[in-house]
């Protein structure tokens, strides 16, 4: 069974659904933490993502109570499925929920972008990504980096070093041929959606504020939770800044492509910059991608206007190596080896032995 709910982890299930599904029958859930259909089922529809064998529809709700009526949910449908193993991905609630259901009734457990750290407890990802790795079975971590995080951790059985589903999609989409919305001269991006800089006034007018001024135009495609808290703070947007609606996976990449330079405060689209090559400046004072910046291509700035400006008024100058600190873009066939394997096959086998020995289905 696997366990999506956000953005990352509907492009994910893009390529790994396909590999996995030749060898093994997949039940795929949806929490609905992502519920806006331009958050969700256009995803999709575009990717060609199979549909939903149940879609929880839990909706936006504060984080406590969004965990726990996932968490409710997921366990009903685990235990009327029956999987031999639960498969999440990332760092969401949605990862959350499902991990802590598939321990409390023993069913082996399997994470997808294993590792990833920020060292930083008040991101609530932080939380969800620390939880899962300190119970889940198998770890399917992007890069050596990762693995030496997990093993630092005391975390060293099951731990395989894949590299990044996301990178398999953007490769396949970019080989595509995707076309951007906007044509013509130099723009930069900029996505804005976390909590820690929409429902905080002062971060969210101060990095508004850096953009005055641009000397480019700069892309803005507004998420759902930053318009409601722009028109609730009163914010008005500089000329510079071009909005739309939240886009489709292939338009994103495109623009992403032909992007001058990069603004976020996105764990996906940090990466997927640097996949196509483009610098990025974070809109955050910490990131779990870490390689990104020791790379020299990725730049945190939090939420200070100067910091931002400086980054947005600085000529182009990428870094001259652009090392494969994401994989060859065969990550899914190797995760899908993995549960190939005997070993998986025996690790399942053993925890179905211990569930029928104590009663639970």
């Amino acid at each position: 069974m696997s366990i999506v709910g956000a953005r990352p982890e509907f492009v994910q299930v893009a390529v790994l659904a396909r590999a996995m599904r030749r060898t093994h029958e997949e039940i795929l859930i949806h929490t609905g933490q992502h519920y806006d259909s331009r958050m969700s089922e256009r995803f999709f529809a575009e990717l060609d993502i199979p549909e939903p064998d149940v879609n929880l529809g839990v909706g936006s709700l504060p984080a406590p109570e969004q965990t726990a009526r996932m968490l409710e949910g997921i366990a009903a449908e685990l235990r009327r499925f029956g999987p031999d193993l639960v498969v999440v991905r990332g760092d969401t609630n949605s990862t959350l929920a499902g991990s802590l259901a598939a321990k409390q009734l023993l069913l082996p457990l399997a994470h997808v972008e294993a590792g990833m750290r920020s060292y930083d407890r008040t991101m609530p990802e932080e939380i969800n990504r620390i939880v899962t790795g300190s119970i889940a079975d198998l770890h399917f971590a992007t890069d050596e980096s990762a693995r030496d995080r997990l093993a630092a951790e005391g975390i060293r059985d099951g731990v395989h070093v894949c590299g990044d589903v996301m990178y398999d999609v953007f490769l396949r989409t970019r080989s595509e041929g995707a076309t951007a919305r906007r044509a013509g001269g130099a723009y930069d991006l900029l996505t804005l959606h976390r909590a820690e800089n929409t429902d905080d006034r002062v971060r969210l007018r101060a990095i508004v504020a850096a953009f005055e001024g641009a000397p480019r135009p700069v892309v803005f495609p507004v998420h759902p939770r930053t318009l409601a808290r722009l028109a609730e703070f009163g914010i008005g947007l500089p000329a510079a800044l071009e909005t739309t609606e939240p886009l489709t996976y292939r338009e994103m990449v495109a623009l992403e492509c032909g992007a001058f330079r990069i603004f976020t405060d996105s764990g996906g689209v940090q990466r997927e910059a640097y996949f196509a090559a483009v610098p990025c400046v974070t809109l955050r004072d910490t990131t779990e991608w870490t390689n990104t910046v020791a790379a020299g291509w990725n730049r945190l700035t939090g939420a200070s206007t100067e910091a931002i400006r400086a980054a947005l008024h600085e000529p182009a100058a990428p870094p001259p190596d652009h090392p494969p600190l994401f994989g060859d873009g065969r990550a899914a066939e190797r995760i899908v080896a993995i549960l190939d394997s005997p070993q998986t096959a025996e690790l399942a086998a053993r925890a179905r032995a211990v569930r029928l020995s104590r009663g639970i289905k």
